[in-house]
């Protein structure tokens, strides 16, 4: 079954730090640029950062530039946002997706079903 699976989401006090993950089964997620987006759902979705095929360039929206940060683990399968001193403002169902692009445009291929982030104290 081709599918992403996000986890990590979590409450978390602001100020505090969260891992989330994106792990592919059924195709190779090096194959793709991965994209990290949060909203609420059924809204449309805010574009928070982006990793390139070949982990070539990043992307970060500007409200999370210095906190998150994107990586790729290609022998897990599997990509990261981390992030750092997190804000009330964070909160949102994350997601990510993957597109058969070298950047995060056009249309994606695959999207997760989501993982909560509450940052509140």
């Amino acid at each position: 079954q081709l599918q992403l699976v996000e986890s990590g989401g979590d409450l978390v006090q602001p100020g505090g730090s969260l891992r989330l993950s994106c792990a592919a089964s059924g195709f190779t997620l090096e194959d793709y640029a991965i994209g990290w987006f949060r909203g609420a759902p059924g809204k449309v979705r805010e574009g928070v950062s982006c990793i390139s095929r070949g982990d070539a360039s990043t992307y970060y929206v500007d409200s999370v530039k210095g906190r998150f940060t994107i990586s790729r683990d290609n022998a897990k399968n599997t990509v990261y946002l981390q992030m750092n001193s997190l804000k009330p403002e964070d909160t949102a169902v994350y997601y990510c997706g993957a597109v058969s692009a070298p950047v995060c445009q056009g249309r994606y291929d695959y999207w997760g079903q989501g993982t909560q982030v509450t940052v509140s104290s």
